[in-house]
């Protein structure tokens, strides 16, 4: 009988041991840096977040759920009217994280991240850019972009905060339009190139036909000046000076030639050629 009690006493404290080991182990949970845990304990999350380091759990009756305080990004699709009630989707990018201080309320109300993202992230998103969208024309919301984003952030963010999600960023990763509306800013950039092309071209026949009035004033200036000279003492001298510029003009490269005054009441030199026979 001795004999049997010294061989199995050995084992028994060896299995005591690993048994009270694992009940030692099973008491304690490590929460790493960035990370957030809940302890529920005959499955009733208790209030209070377990945050990093060491902590004492009840064995085998508890359990925690541990969660990722880093910061996490999700793609999330939204599709909305704007205020001329054309069609406009985008895809938003959001890098958030949750607030380690509401993890039990989210722990309790929406469990996983993932249920967090589709119950929570994703429907906001939506409701939010309804808002941005319903501020601006289609047009508006292309050539503002930037203000479109500010005012989704706006929206997004106050919505979320209540649910113990904190938004750090957000980027629009893609925004479209319906067809229809792609169609007519086609023809709407057409018919501008083709109303800026009319008043080029109209401005343009402006342009000329000022020149010619310009030049018509010109020669009606001279003219008239010409006329004065002609009246004046000396004009007879004017007239033979047009007549001898008319003759170099007429491309005589000879200038030997006989010059003949006419009668007294006319000054016009009478010009001709000697070369020829």
């Amino acid at each position: 009988m001795s004999a049997r009690t010294g061989s199995w006493q050995p084992a028994a404290i060896a299995l005591l041991a690993i048994i009270i080991g694992l009940i030692l182990t099973s008491t304690l949970v490590i929460i790493n840096p960035g990370q957030a845990g809940v302890l529920s304990i005959l499955g009733k999350a208790q209030d209070s977040p377990l945050l990093e380091g060491i902590h004492i759990k009840p064995p085998l009756v508890s359990f925690v759920d541990v969660y990722d305080m880093t910061v996490q990004k999700f793609e999330v699709p939204a599709e909305s009217s704007t205020k001329d009630l054309q069609d406009l989707r985008a895809r938003f990018a959001i890098n958030f994280r949750l607030d380690p201080g509401n993890i039990v309320e989210i722990r309790r109300k929406q469990g996983t991240l993932a249920n967090v993202v589709a119950k929570i992230i994703a429907p906001q998103t939506q409701e939010s850019f309804k808002i941005a969208a319903a501020r601006r024309t289609v047009e508006e919301a292309i050539t503002q972009r930037t203000k479109l984003k500010e005012d989704f952030d706006d929206a997004l963010s106050s919505r979320l905060e209540k649910y113990g999600i904190i938004i750090l960023d957000t980027s629009v990763v893609d925004l479209s339009f319906s067809e229809e509306f792609a169609r007519a800013v086609e023809q709407k950039q057409i018919a501008e190139q083709s109303a800026r092309r009319a008043v080029y071209v109209a401005q343009q026949a402006e342009q000329e036909a000022q020149a010619e009035i310009n030049r018509a004033k010109g020669r009606a200036e001279a003219q008239r000046l010409l006329a004065e000279t002609l009246k004046a003492q000396g004009g007879e001298l004017v007239l033979q000076k047009e007549a001898i510029e008319a003759w170099k003009d007429g491309g005589s490269l000879v200038p030997r030639v006989l010059v003949m005054g006419g009668d007294k009441g006319s000054g016009v030199p009478f010009i001709f050629n000697m070369d020829k026979e």
